[in-house]
């Protein structure tokens, strides 16, 4: 076997209506580029992994992750490892990773990039030991992620939905983020961690960020009025989050977020428990992903950027 397909059935809106099209596309792909290739569907959290491993242990040289940013960090965990290459094709709801890629999200063209595509390698990050390949964070994002996880149908309005309920109860914590040798105390909403760019669904949560830099991205975004909260988001979807008020960043390979009481925090939208303290670092160019052509894919830096902490 050259290639595995790991597809998520339950990823994505309409997923009901999808899972067995999913699967005949990827054996008519599969079988339209000449590979050998085995197929399989996940069945919960962590199958993906387990799943990819075995494909591995059965020689394929490629594994690709079908599904949203949850299963594409199970797959990617495990041919990191292993040090095969990561195809991805687009299938949750917000698909940040392969946006920030600048990945096609036709299923299809997708396919046919994640199996015969251009190899470029990327950093991938870890906090408290998570690894993750697009963002992770604490904070208000953290807990959406675990109420958004427990819905029975996921979709852009039911996010819309939970963070509006969620914003009116929610408490901001105080931070304390140690880049180097410099440090700043800060109440935030949310403090998010970014290898790659993008939230998802066009939402740009670091700009700046570039997934081949050696370096992760540090936001820090300050509590705000629901109704001006909801105002300023206007500015993740332009590209221009400098322009909040009060948001405060940094930009390293290693950091230290602390807090007066064991964190909540998520790894590309999986949600674990953590300590007080959480250690966080990259990891340069650690993972193979199958990317479109030079001149068409995303986020890529050709020189390395300056690195500490930022003002507002």
């Amino acid at each position: 076997m050259d290639v595995g397909v790991v597809i998520n059935p339950v990823a994505g809106i309409g997923w009901s209506r999808s899972a067995d099209k999913r699967k005949q596309l990827a054996h008519e792909v599969i079988d339209v580029c000449r590979v050998d290739g085995e197929v399989r569907l996940t069945h919960g959290r962590g199958s993906a992994a387990v799943i990819a491993a075995e494909m591995i242990s059965s020689g394929a040289t490629t594994v690709v992750a079908w599904g949203g940013d949850g299963t594409i960090n199970e797959v990617a965990r495990a041919v990191a490892s292993a040090g095969v290459a990561l195809g991805v094709v687009p299938g949750g709801t917000g698909n940040g990773f392969a946006r920030g890629l600048g990945l096609e999200l036709r299923s299809r063209a997708a396919l046919q990039t994640a199996l015969t595509g251009a190899e470029r390698r990327i950093d991938t990050g870890e906090i408290d030991q998570r690894f993750f390949v697009n963002v992770a964070g604490v904070g208000f994002d953290a807990h959406l992620a675990s109420v958004f996880n427990r819905l029975p149908r996921r979709s852009a309005t039911a996010y819309i939905r939970a963070s509006l309920g969620e914003l009116l109860s929610y408490r901001a914590l105080s931070y304390t983020v140690r880049v180097g040798t410099q440090a700043f105390t800060m109440k935030a909403l949310f403090v998010t961690v970014a290898n790659g760019p993008e939230y998802g669904t066009g939402a740009v949560i670091a700009p700046m960020a570039c997934v081949d830099d050696g370096a992760l991205d540090l936001i820090c975004v300050p509590p705000r009025h629901v109704a001006s909260l909801y105002w300023q988001a206007r500015h993740l979807f332009t590209g221009s989050i400098e322009q909040i008020p009060d948001v405060r960043f940094a930009t390293a390979p290693t950091m230290e977020i602390v807090a007066e009481r064991p964190l909540l925090f998520h790894v590309d939208g999986e949600v674990y428990e953590g300590s007080d303290t959480l250690q966080i670092k990259v990891k340069p160019s650690s993972l193979r992903v199958r990317v479109p052509s030079p001149g068409k894919a995303g986020t890529w830096c050709s020189s390395s950027r300056d690195h500490g902490v930022l003002g507002s």
